[in-house]
Parts: C-alpha cells; sequence; structure tokens
C-alpha cells in the first residue's frame, strides 16, 4: 500500500518559507512537464493537486506531508513558462533558489523531465544548481506513455549521462513507474524504514 498525501501548508512568497523539522524533497521541473498529475497518481487521488491546462498555474510552494513516514514531498513552481511575466518569473526563480539553497532538511531534490524531449537548457542548469550545492538528485522521467520504448530508453541513456543516475520513468495516466518511485522517495525521505515493506 503506498504512502498518504496531504497538502499542509503554501507558500507564496520569500518570507513565508518555513522551516520544518522534517526531511524534505522537493519536486521541481518546467511548467508543463505533469507534475500536478504526477502528485495526484503518487497520491491516488485526482484532485489533490490542481492540473491545468495552462502552464505556470503553481505559483506557491506547496508542503505535502507523506504518512506514516512523515516526511514532505515539497512541490515548487514550474519554471520556463515563457508567458509569464519577466518579473513573475524572476520572483519565482528567487523562490526556487532560495529553497533549495538555505533549507536545512532538505534531502533531495526530484527533477522531473519529459520522455519527449532531450535534454533542455533549462532542466541542465537547474540540475547544475543543485549539484553545485550538493543536492542529491532524483531524475523523473513523466509523460512516458506519450513516446514509445524506444525514445524512453534513450532518454533515460541520456540523463544517465549527464547525472550518473538512471532516471525513473513514469506515466500518471497509466500508474508506470510510480511504486519505483515512491520506493526511492521513502528510502531518502526515511531512511530508517525499509522502502520495500511500505509498497
Amino acid at each position: 500500500m503506498n504512502p498518504s498525501l496531504t497538502l499542509e501548508t503554501t507558500a507564496y512568497t520569500l518570507e513565508q518559507l518555513i522551516t520544518l523539522p522534517e526531511a524534505q524533497i522537493a519536486l521541481a521541473g518546467r511548467s508543463n512537464v505533469g507534475k500536478s498529475s504526477l502528485i495526484n497518481a503518487l497520491a491516488g487521488r485526482k484532485k489533490l493537486a490542481k492540473v491545468s491546462s495552462t502552464p505556470g498555474k503553481t505559483r506557491s510552494v506547496n508542503f505535502y506531508r507523506v504518512t506514516p513516514q512523515n516526511f514532505y514531498l515539497v512541490d515548487l513552481p514550474g519554471y520556463g513558462y515563457a508567458r509569464a511575466s519577466h518579473t513573475e518569473r524572476e520572483k519565482w526563480a528567487k523562490l526556487l533558489e532560495r529553497y533549495l539553497v538555505e533549507c536545512k532538511n532538505l534531502k533531495a531534490l526530484a527533477l522531473l523531465l519529459d520522455s519527449r524531449l532531450e535534454p533542455q537548457k533549462l532542466d541542465k542548469d537547474l540540475a547544475a544548481f543543485a549539484r553545485t550545492h550538493g543536492l542529491n538528485i532524483v531524475p523523473v522521467l513523466t509523460k512516458a506513455d506519450k513516446c514509445n520504448q524506444r525514445e524512453r530508453a534513450a532518454r533515460q541513456r541520456e540523463w544517465q549521462d549527464l547525472l550518473g543516475r538512471k532516471p525513473v520513468i513514469t506515466s500518471s495516466s497509466d500508474r508506470l513507474g510510480i511504486d519505483d518511485l515512491w520506493r526511492a522517495f521513502i528510502e531518502i525521505g526515511s531512511p530508517e524504514t525499509t522502502a520495500t515493506d511500505e509498497i
């Protein structure tokens, strides 16, 4: 049985970023990468995270408590949305960077990547930023149902070469890889727990 997810806290400004004693795993990706759909798939619920046809809707930092393991999945604002104003993009970037750098209990960055696309500059830049600051990166390929197995394997190899870690291939629509992703998160968020016992 998968863990439970509950939206507990939302922050909209730098000042609202909170320091929680529990371990945290951040979820970050381009504004149309399917982050909200993935969160709903992880939760086994359709409407926990709002899914929109308009990219860039998530403009806050959303803290989802994982129980019974008692750590947080932290949904960061999507990046790279061209229609957002320069001021908005700058604000989101500062929010994201400050959280990644200053959160003492951040255990990993789950970098969400579109299975259909070759490695993009914005994604590589965020990965480089995270590595510079010593963050553990968990690469996650999304929307795997929208491309064939050969394309997925190619993306997986490309990112493994770049990051030194094989991405978890996922699809929110058919739940491909969701259990594998939970195992990875539980191992990081609650290392004293045997991940295989929780799935």
